[in-house]
């Protein structure tokens, strides 16, 4: 009973590894295809429907196509838009995640600003895209 207990919870947990990786890979995908400055690549991180919004100056909410953001990355030289993250917590069931994104962003080798984003991820086909994102931007209290 020992045995099959230890093989239940370790498949259970390499399993939810196995997931976890796969989740943030589109995450991953989209800060090495702005670094990168590959609009494609931004655009192949998102679902066709993904939504992208932003705090603004005085809390107001800001909403941006995809398209029009991966515009600016392939406009951008290549290392220009270098955002540096940590995953800081991942939730997942069935074909949907969270994943909490502490970043500090860097333009052109000099600090611009941190904040956190959430993302909301679905998986479709197979494969987990990025859904919906948004992010808090600021210059204080930042770790560099």
């Amino acid at each position: 009973m020992k045995t099959f207990l230890f093989l239940l919870i370790s498949t259970f947990s390499f399993a939810q590894d196995v997931s976890e990786k796969e989740v943030v890979k589109p995450i991953e995908s989209l800060f090495k295809a702005m670094k990168s400055a590959d609009s494609l690549g931004v655009k192949n991180a998102f679902s066709s429907s993904a939504i992208m919004q932003t705090f603004g100056k005085n809390n107001e909410i800001k909403t941006e196509k995809v398209e029009g953001f991966a515009k600016q990355v392939g406009a951008a030289k290549v290392g220009d838009l270098d955002e540096r993250f940590t995953i800081s917590k991942i939730l997942v069931d069935g074909n949907m995640a969270s994943v909490w994104v502490p970043y500090q962003f860097y333009y052109k080798g000099n600090f611009s600003h941190c904040g956190v984003n959430s993302f909301q991820l679905t998986k479709l086909n197979n494969e987990w895209k990025i859904q919906y994102i948004i992010d808090t931007r600021r210059k204080e209290n930042c770790i560099k």
